[in-house]
C-alpha cells in the first residue's frame, strides 16, 4: 500500500496535483497509441469474430448433413414398411383367389345351369296358338247356307254347326289350359331366377372385395413411389407418423413399467423368505434381485416369443430359423413362460399367508381388554379372507403374459427412438448455431463500443487534433483506420453469413 502511495505521489507531495500528472501521462500515451490500439482492437474481435462464424459455418454444415442423414434413414425405414404393407395386401389378395375364386369354376358350373333351366322353362311356356280366324267365317257360311225346309238338310248343318261349336270350346278350353300351365312354368322359374340373382351377388361381392384391395396397394403404391422419389412430404409425413410412435410406444412402456412394478412387489416378500431377507448383494437385497431377475426373464420369454411367431423383429435371426426350429422355440419359450406365471401365482399366495401370519403375530403381541369384540371381527375378517388372495393369485398369473406383449410397444419404440434422437440433435444445433451467430454479432458491436470508450478517454487530445483538423481545411477523402477496419470486419462479416 505505501509503494502503491509512493508511485502516485511521484511527481509531487500533493496526491491529486501527482495524479493528474499521471493522468496527463496516461492520456498523452494512449494517444499517440491510438492507431496501434485500434488495429489491436479490431484483429482481437475480428479473430474472435471469423471464429464463431467459422464454427456457426461448420454446426450449419452438420445440421445439413445430418437433416439428409435422418431423411435417407426415414425413407428407408417407411420403404421397407409400405413393402411389408404391399407384400401383406397381395398375400391378402392370394388368399381371397385360392379361398373364393378357386371355387368359381363351380359357381359358374352352377350358373350356366340354372340360365338353362330358365330357358328350358321359357321355351316350355311358350304361347300355343290361338282358335284359326277362318272357323269362324265357316261357322258363318255353313249358318248363311239355305235350307229349303228340307229335315234332312237342316240336321246335317246342325249336326255340323254343333261339331264346330264343340271343336271351338275344345280348343278354346285347350288354350286356357295352356296358358294356366303356362303361368305355373314361370312361377317354377322365380327360384331359379333368385338363385341366379344371389350368384351373381356373390360374384359381385368377391369382385368388390378385389377391387377394393386393389385401390390399396394403388394408394400404397404411391405412397412408395414417393418415398422413392426422396420427396419433403413424404419425409415429413414419416417423421410425424414416428413422433407419433414414439410417444404411444413410450406411454405403453410406462404403463408395462408400472405393472411390472406390481408385480414386483407381488412376488419381493415371499422371495426373502425362499432366498433369506438378510442376505444382501451390495446394498440390494438377494431376494428383490431374484424377483427382478424373474420378471426380466418373463420379459424375455415373451419377447422370444413374440420373435418366434414372427409378430416383431427384433432378432433377425429368430425370424429367419426354419418353421420347426421356429415352432419349437415358440413351445419352449411359451412353456417356461407358463411355468413362471404358475410359480409367481403361488408366490402370491404365499405373500397373502405371510400377510396373514405377521398381522395374527402382531394381534398376539397386543394386550386387550375386549377380546369378545375381537373375536367377533376376526371371525367376519377371516370369512372373506380368501377374495385377496385369488385376487393376488389371478394378478400373479395374469401379469407374466401382460409383461410378454411389451415386445410389440418396445420395437416401435426402438425404431422410432433413431429419428426422435436426429430431430432433437438437430434443434440442439441449431440453437447453439443461432447462439454462435448471435454471439458473432455481438462482437463486431462491442468491438465498436471498446473503440468508442478508448476514443472517450482521449478526447481531449482528440478534440484538439479536429480543432486543428478544421483549420487546415483538409480536404482529403481518404478514410481513417476506423473507418477502414468498421468496413472490413462488417463486409467479412456479410460473407461469412
Amino acid at each position: 500500500m505505501n509503494d502503491l502511495t509512493s508511485l502516485i505521489n511521484l511527481w509531487s507531495d500533493s496526491t491529486p496535483v501527482s495524479s493528474l500528472v499521471w493522468l496527463t501521462i496516461i492520456i498523452t500515451l494512449l494517444y499517440l497509441g491510438r492507431t496501434q490500439a485500434h488495429q489491436l482492437i479490431f484483429s482481437s474481435f475480428r479473430m474472435l469474430h471469423t471464429s464463431l462464424r467459422l464454427w456457426a459455418r461448420s454446426i450449419s454444415q452438420l445440421i445439413g448433413r445430418l437433416k439428409q442423414r435422418n431423411k435417407e434413414v426415414l425413407l428407408a425405414a417407411g420403404k421397407a414398411e409400405v413393402q411389408t404393407k404391399i407384400e401383406r395386401e397381395f398375400n391378402r389378395i392370394s388368399a381371397i383367389v385360392q379361398r373364393d375364386l378357386s371355387q368359381y369354376p363351380a359357381l359358374h358350373r352352377e350358373i350356366k345351369t340354372a340360365i338353362e333351366t330358365v330357358e328350358t322353362d321359357y321355351q316350355n311356356c311358350a304361347e300355343s296358338a290361338p282358335l284359326p280366324p277362318a272357323w269362324g267365317d265357316v261357322v258363318a257360311t255353313i249358318t248363311a247356307l239355305p235350307s229349303n225346309g228340307d229335315p234332312t238338310v237342316n240336321k246335317i248343318l246342325e249336326n255340323i254347326k254343333q261339331s264346330i261349336d264343340d271343336a271351338h270350346s275344345q280348343s278354346l278350353s285347350a288354350y286356357q289350359k295352356a296358358g294356366s300351365n303356362r303361368h305355373k312354368v314361370l312361377a317354377k322359374m322365380q327360384p331359379d331366377w333368385r338363385q341366379l340373382d344371389n350368384k351373381m351377388d356373390l360374384v359381385k361381392d368377391k369382385v368388390d372385395s378385389l377391387e377394393e384391395r386393389g385401390q390399396i396397394i394403388d394408394q400404397q403404391m404411391e405412397e412408395y413411389q414417393s418415398i422413392r422419389s426422396g420427396e419433403d412430404k413424404a419425409a415429413s409425413i414419416l417423421a410425424t407418423s414416428s413422433l407419433t410412435q414414439f410417444f404411444i410406444a413410450g406411454l405403453v412402456l410406462t404403463i408395462a413399467a408400472l405393472g411390472g412394478l406390481i408385480n414386483f412387489q407381488l412376488i419381493a416378500l415371499p422371495m426373502s423368505e425362499m432366498v433369506g431377507g438378510t442376505s444382501y448383494i451390495g446394498s440390494v437385497k438377494t431376494s428383490d434381485i431374484a424377483a427382478l431377475v424373474i420378471i426380466l426373464i418373463e420379459i424375455a420369454m415373451g419377447l422370444f416369443l413374440l420373435e418366434s411367431l414372427r409378430i416383431t423383429h427384433l432378432f433377425p435371426m429368430i425370424g429367419s430359423m426354419d418353421d420347426k426350429m421356429r415352432h419349437r422355440m415358440m413351445i419352449i419359450s411359451f412353456s417356461i413362460l407358463f411355468i413362471l406365471a404358475g410359480i409367481e401365482a403361488s408366490l402370491a399366495y404365499m405373500r397373502d399367508l405371510l400377510a396373514m401370519d405377521h398381522e395374527a403375530l402382531q394381534q398376539s403381541l397386543m394386550s386387550t381388554n375386549t377380546s369378545g369384540s375381537q373375536v367377533t371381527a376376526e371371525g367376519s375378517s377371516a370369512q372373506f379372507r380368501w377374495i385377496p388372495s385369488v385376487g393376488q393369485m389371478i394378478m400373479g398369473f395374469i401379469l407374466p403374459f401382460a409383461l410378454a406383449f411389451i415386445a410389440i410397444p418396445l420395437e416401435s419404440f426402438i425404431h422410432s427412438l433413431r429419428t426422435v434422437l436426429g430431430l432433437f440433435a438437430i434443434a440442439i444445433l441449431r440453437t447453439l448455431h443461432l447462439v454462435l451467430r448471435s454471439s458473432a454479432s455481438l462482437v463486431t458491436q462491442m468491438s465498436k463500443v471498446i473503440i468508442s470508450l478508448y476514443d472517450l478517454v482521449i478526447m481531449v487530445p482528440l478534440s484538439i487534433e479536429n480543432v486543428m483538423a478544421k483549420r487546415a481545411r483538409k480536404t482529403t477523402n481518404k478514410p481513417t483506420y476506423k473507418q477502414t477496419a468498421e468496413v472490413d470486419l462488417v463486409s467479412e462479416s456479410t460473407h461469412a453469413d
